[in-house]
């Protein structure tokens, strides 16, 4: 089977490995533009890129699909099928139509729930107990095509978006590399989406970073993990802009508003939420490195 593959972070990396593991001749790949990482903002290739170059994969990195030339390059390639895992990019009708197999994407939720650019770290910021990885045939609008298969996970306590990532890159390669299979063979399910059960999983910024104290105290901490790595939580404390990134949660209540400074010692730093507190253990300081809150307040000591 003659596969072109679209996709740019470390999550379709790992599909990409995975085809090129299991036989599949992959014709080609798209991939994002580099970009400028780091302090010192140097141009960086994504990981599908470098690892593609590693196995000798043509690599382009068109900036427009729309103009016809990105179609073009694809029908001179000859693909029976494009897979298309974490590419960025909403796909054009006259791309979608090209292999005659059809465009097969890999989504990291289980669809209809969390249809979008963000769906494992919504995932984890609502509290869910479930998530997984789903195949399915892609169509105009954004992940509404028909489901081929879904593989299911739970959602480990304390778990954070990264690891979550980790987790379900491997998954997602397996399941595509499976249903490839199935499609070639002739036995690939197909279930069209419950449009009635569909929910968003909208971007994350660094505006959705920002604690509500006055949320109950196990949400926080579901907003925390799924904000980490990106764009990490941050709340203001005693005149202060942190990054959060643990804490624990009692339900005991304290007789002070949500938001309220508690206290601030060996534990780390107590905050009053709606139904209790959280003890916040684990944080950065502006221009400061990530550290215990302990730690922290040795040399920084919070007025109560």
């Amino acid at each position: 089977m003659r596969v072109f593959f679209m996709g740019t972070p470390d999550f379709a990396a790992c599909s990409l490995r995975g085809l090129l593991g299991a036989g599949f001749e992959v014709t080609g790949v798209f991939t994002q533009p580099d970009k400028p990482v780091g302090r010192k903002q140097r141009l960086t290739p994504p990981p599908v890129k470098t690892l593609a170059a590693e196995h000798g994969v043509p690599v382009y990195q068109p900036v427009k699909l729309r103009d016809g030339r990105a179609a073009e390059l694809i029908r001179s390639l000859r693909p029976d099928v494009i897979a298309v895992v974490a590419y960025g990019r909403i796909l054009p009708k006259e791309i979608l139509d090209i292999p005659p197999l059809g465009c097969v994407n890999i989504h990291g939720s289980l669809l209809p729930r969390y249809r979008g650019a963000a769906p494992i770290q919504w995932a984890v910021i609502n509290g869910d107990a479930e998530t997984g990885v789903t195949a399915q045939y892609m169509a105009e609008a954004m992940d509404a095509g028909d489901i081929i298969a879904a593989r299911r996970t739970a959602i480990l306590p304390g778990e954070t978006a990264g690891e979550l990532f980790e987790r379900l890159a491997p998954l997602g390669a397996e399941l595509l590399c499976d249903v490839l299979r199935q499609i070639g063979n002739g036995t690939a399910g197909r279930t069209p989406q419950v449009e009635a059960e569909a929910t968003y999983a909208p971007p994350l910024t660094k505006e959705t970073a920002a604690l509500d104290f006055g949320l109950p105290g196990r949400l926080i901490l579901s907003r925390i993990h799924g904000l980490d790595p990106w764009p990490v939580a941050t709340a203001e404390i005693a005149g202060v802009r942190f990054k959060i990134y643990k804490a624990d949660f009692s339900e005991k209540r304290a007789s002070a508003a949500p938001g309220t400074l508690l206290s601030a010692g060996k534990r780390g730093i107590e905050v009053a939420v709606s139904d209790g507190s959280i003890t916040i253990t684990e944080l950065q300081a502006p221009g400061g490195k990530r550290m215990a809150a302990s730690d922290y307040l040795r040399g920084h000591p919070l007025c109560l």
